[in-house]
């Protein structure tokens, strides 16, 4: 090895304007406000206007990271796009990036892990960085769930939000960047949070729509059990494996999925309320987009400085989990 680390230069994010408060949810089905917040933890999400695609949000999260760190689109070497509710099927959404954004050096492809796309998407990144094959990457983590959630099903339809956010990684040669990765899948978890139909095992027809088969299924008992678990037990294993401590952590930056799911992880972990980055009250859970709309804001907020330690974590469908640990520095 080279020696080379990658590190995130730049972080943006983008949220559509559109505000639904859980009174607004309430109009639709069978809920409250009081109900959903002491249940998840939202207050509120952003969901895409009427001709607003995950591109649109992606290019906006792409141009905010691109005007903080004076790189044009020609000079981007590598786009990869963690998202479950891409454009279309086909052609990627990273292409229709490419094209909306004039990055004519670039190359891309969409990454599905669903919830923990972000992360599998910012391992794969590095590994680029890392052998010295590109020098600038974007991974963006962007999705519009409002496209796949049934508004007649409480359980899931008050859970979820659009966002992306974007990072871009450079190479490094000092302490500096992404210092492990741990990346964790079960298959076997699948059946608890999946989409049924719209794929090759069960394409679109009258019988699958009229089922409502097209939206987001989750148990959400088991999703939490299982949540909790192994998203705390993979946090331990790295920084363990690292020589490191919970205390050691200056930010932990965990998929926004479920306010109750956060509160527990980080009890089971030790860590303090000043060591965590909460903003699922404002957004709900925006999927791949999570970890870097966290980053972004933790950014902007000033709670982060070089040569902090960042410990990022999440759980999702899949089941996919895992944990990355970062030395932070521009």
């Amino acid at each position: 090895m080279s020696g080379i680390k990658a590190k995130i230069s730049g972080v943006g994010m983008y949220v559509p304007n559109k505000v639904l408060k859980n009174s607004d949810l309430s109009t639709l089905v069978d809920t409250s406000d009081q109900w959903i917040r002491e249940r998840t933890g939202i207050s509120e999400r952003r969901f895409v206007s009427e001709g607003e695609s995950n591109s649109d949000l992606s290019v906006a999260s792409i141009r905010k990271v691109l005007s903080k760190t004076g790189y044009g689109p020609e000079d981007i070497d590598l786009i990869i796009v963690a998202t479950v509710t891409p454009d279309m099927a086909f052609p990627s959404t990273a292409c229709v990036i490419q094209e909306k954004i004039g990055a004519s050096n670039a190359w891309g492809f969409d990454l599905s892990a669903a919830c923990s796309g972000f992360l599998y998407a910012l391992s794969t990144g590095a590994q680029f960085i890392e052998t010295g094959a590109y020098k600038r990457v974007l991974v963006v983590g962007t999705d519009v769930m409002s496209s796949i959630i049934n508004f007649k099903d409480r359980s899931t339809c008050v859970l979820f939000g659009d966002g992306s956010g974007t990072v871009l990684l450079e190479p490094s040669t000092d302490d500096i960047g992404i210092l492990d990765c741990l990346l964790r899948s079960d298959g076997s978890g699948g059946k608890h949070l999946c989409m049924p139909a719209g794929g090759s095992q069960r394409p679109a027809t009258h019988e699958t729509v009229n089922e409502e088969l097209h939206y987001v299924h989750q148990d959400g008992r088991a999703v939490f059990r299982y949540a909790v678990k192994l998203m705390t037990g993979v946090c331990r294993e790295i920084l363990e494996r690292n020589g490191l401590r919970p205390e050691d952590v200056q930010l932990f930056v965990p998929h926004q999925a479920n306010a109750r799911i956060i509160d527990s992880s980080v009890d089971r972990l030790g860590l303090s309320p000043e060591q965590v980055l909460i903003n699922i009250d404002r957004y709900a859970n925006t999927t791949a987009a999570t970890i870097p709309m966290g980053l972004a804001e933790a950014e902007a907020a000033g709670r982060i400085k070089s040569g902090d330690l960042v410990l990022l974590a999440s759980f999702g469908a899949g089941f996919t989990w895992g944990s990355i640990l970062i030395r932070w520095g521009f």
